[in-house]
């Protein structure tokens, strides 16, 4: 029950952008909704490659 209550919970960033007041907001927009991505992957990375060092396979 969850995950469909957070998929609909998600705003429609198509819809945000047609509706923005300027530029502005737009790249806010769109920043904001890559910028969880980037940090997961990001963090993914830092613990395989922490592992990766702590095994001893440079």
């Amino acid at each position: 029950m969850r995950p469909i209550l957070f998929l609909l919970q998600q705003p429609d960033i198509e819809e945000k952008i047609k509706e923005a007041p300027d530029s502005a907001y737009e790249i806010g927009v769109v920043i904001g909704s890559y910028l969880p991505f980037v940090v997961l992957v990001g963090v993914a990375y830092a613990i395989y490659h922490y592992n990766k060092k702590k095994r001893g396979d440079s």
